[in-house]
């Protein structure tokens, strides 16, 4: 699960968006739900009342988070299929590992911003990858040498704008992306006399 959530956040580490001076901006990304985000931005009006400088929560602004965990029995795979491979350390033995549990991981990749162009390049940069899944490789087991290529699917695109109130209060729009990971659950990796 762990391997599972780095790779799908190192998909979206070098979103940029383009400022219209020339300047490009680099997307932050961070592991956590919206409404932390939404709440934080909710909350700038008291920043700074007590004395004290903060820095503002900035926008444009990226986090994910893992949002289901659910068995997938269409990739099922016979229960007694076993993966083998020599033991490096000891000759005499094979280590081995029963088939792995489908899974499928649900994700979340919540996008904040002020403006809709900002908005626009970022999810222009994130679609054309997905159509509608992109397969990365993962060494899954390494102690087994096991990769296999896990696709990532882009379920749906959810667009909000949560502009209310007077001139003076902060706008931010939120683009919400959900993804499915297709990956397996492995079990221990045991070892038997060859």
């Amino acid at each position: 699960i762990k391997r599972a959530v780095s790779v799908f956040g190192t998909l979206f580490n070098n979103i940029e968006v383009k400022r219209e001076s020339g300047e490009f901006i680099k997307v932050p990304l961070a592991y956590g739900p919206r409404a932390k985000f939404i709440a934080r931005l909710q909350q700038q009006a008291s920043l700074g009342l007590d004395g004290t400088t903060r820095t503002a929560l900035t926008l444009p602004r990226m986090g994910f988070e893992m949002t289901s965990l659910t068995y997938d029995p269409a990739r099922k795979l016979t229960k007694k299929t076993q993966y083998k491979r020599p033991d490096t350390d000891n000759p005499l033995q094979m280590k081995f590992q029963y088939a792995p549990a489908p899974y499928n991981i649900g994700f979340s990749l919540s996008i904040l911003v002020k403006n809709t162009d900002d908005g626009l390049q970022i999810i222009e940069q994130i679609m054309p990858y997905f159509t509608p899944d992109y397969t990365v490789s993962i060494n899954t087991i390494p102690e087994m040498n096991e990769k296999r290529d896990i696709p990532i699917i882009l379920e749906s695109v959810d667009f909000t704008d949560d502009y209310e109130g007077d001139y003076s209060t902060r706008r931010y729009i939120y683009y919400t992306l959900r993804f499915s990971v297709k990956t397996f659950m492995y079990g221990p990796v045991a070892a038997n006399d060859i």
